[in-house]
């Protein structure tokens, strides 16, 4: 049975099975902003307990930090955010409609324009007939302009420019201007790692491909410091160990590949930058992750802008330095949407079609269904009574209603791996059915072993 997996497809499917909703949607809907339902809260819940766990909880030379949105303004200006954080902006005089100027260029030329200048921009757009409006067809742009795409707000009941203040556009330099306090409150030794999930916000002037790019968003990064002179070896550790993670959760290699930033395109602050992309349904090759050198770069800024010391000093060697940073930096926004695209299958079992999300038990929304073969008792009660002895380690499903087969069916497109079944023969011999979403194998075991062997089957 041919499938093909289009973003389209995708969005309708998370909307159906409820993944996915249009944020505000009885009123119209916001562009760019959505809702996650009752499926799409857990498994990017999910998404979020794995990278902790492999960031963190594996790791002996790892912390966690949960840092604020709202943060003294001169963080920006250290950063740079404050005077580079842009896009390049062009609007269009016959459609009033406002556009990224170098997305606008790629699309209608193949050109790469990431980077250039407001003038080299204009020009392009000037001189290629091929780029017009892709509402109206015109070409009367007004010249290119950077639009900085941090969110503006007031600390306190009055609108003053000392008042003013930003929603963060990344979580990165909570953790820097905690480097020190982390230091001194930890007992961690370089090299060692901070991270840090949370909501950041970017104005972007055009947002799209559902929830690949939005204006709220969350990020889940980790800072490494490392000892200037080994930063170029952790860089590669770095790439990598996240690539072994998306692999080792399912994620099919032919739609992953590592893409070299040019050293004419590196952000202000990259020595080098590796990104992993995905091939996402229907739009192509995107980034999923960037992992990052970062030299000093920040620790220094903030020193000079906050007038502290943030040098590292090294007990065995006697020697003061500031240390370089790698940089892994993802949304579970994208990641989840890469894991949909990847899983999404339409297949043909024995004659009938069936869509099927192949998710890994780990990140799956729902790890396992209990289905009684009937509904009366005992067989019911049974079956109640295992979903309750099994509640709590993981999301399960009661599912009491229809035939087993359309039972089994509407698991496979919520993407539950497992699916547990009482019926006639468990009054005798006191044992259930596992079946295998993905196999279709099923197995008899004893009641008692039904939550060993679950967890055996999730942690994989």
């Amino acid at each position: 049975m041919a499938q093909t997996v289009t973003m389209d497809k995708i969005v309708a499917f998370c909307k159906r099975r409820g993944f996915v909703y249009q944020s505000s949607e009885i009123y119209g809907g916001l562009r760019s902003s959505y809702d996650y339902g009752p499926l799409g809260v857990e498994m990017k819940r999910n998404i979020k307990e794995e990278w902790w766990r492999r960031m963190v909880h594996m790791r002996e030379d790892m912390v966690g930090l949960d840092s604020a949105i709202i943060m003294h303004p001169r963080v920006w200006e250290a950063s740079g955010h404050t005077a580079t954080f842009n896009d390049m902006l062009v609007e269009s005089r016959t459609s009033k409609r406002r556009y990224r100027a170098d997305h606008l260029i790629e699309d209608a030329t193949g050109i790469d324009a990431e980077g250039l200048s407001p003038e080299q921009l204009t020009r392009i757009i000037e001189e290629d007939e091929r780029i017009k409006d892709p509402v109206d067809g015109g070409r009367d742009f007004t010249p290119v302009r950077p639009f900085n795409t941090m969110f503006e707000t007031y600390m306190g009941p009055v609108k003053t420019p000392e008042n003013l203040t930003y929603l963060r556009p990344e979580t990165a330099q909570g953790i820097f201007v905690n480097f020190k306090n982390v230091l001194q409150t930890s007992r961690v030794k370089v090299p060692f790692g901070i991270a840090n999930i949370g909501k950041s916000f970017r104005n972007e002037i055009t947002p799209g491909n559902f929830i690949f790019r939005t204006r709220e968003f969350e990020q889940m990064e980790m800072e490494f410091f490392v000892e200037p002179g080994t930063d170029e070896a952790w860089h590669e550790y770095w790439i990598e160990e996240r690539w072994n993670w998306y692999t080792n959760l399912g994620l099919k290699e032919e739609n992953l590949r590592r893409y070299e930033h040019p050293a004419e395109k590196l952000s202000h602050y990259s020595k080098r930058t590796v990104d992993l992309e995905y091939d996402y349904a229907s739009v192509g090759w995107s980034e999923l992750e960037g992992i990052a050198n970062r030299t000093d770069f920040d620790l220094k800024q903030h020193a000079e802008y906050s007038g502290e010391n943030l040098e590292y000093f090294d007990q065995a060697t006697g020697e003061r330095y500031v240390p370089y940073v790698i940089e892994p930096a993802v949304g579970p926004d994208r990641i989840m949407l890469a894991f949909l695209v990847d899983a999404y299958t339409e297949e043909e079992v024995k004659g009938e079609a069936r869509t099927v999300l192949k998710l890994h038990p780990r990140i799956a929304p729902t790890k396992a269904a209990v289905f009684p073969l009937s509904k009366k008792v005992p067989v019911s009660t049974i079956a109640r009574e295992l979903y309750d002895d099994l509640k709590g380690d993981y999301r399960l499903f009661y599912d009491d209603s229809g035939s087993i087969g359309r039972r089994y069916r509407r698991q496979d497109e919520a993407g539950t791996p497992f699916c547990v079944t009482v019926d006639f023969d468990t009054i005798e011999d006191k044992k259930v059915t596992i079946r295998d979403r993905d196999t279709l194998e099923q197995e008899r075991v004893p009641i008692e072993a039904v939550r060993d062997r679950l967890k055996a089957l999730i942690s994989g």
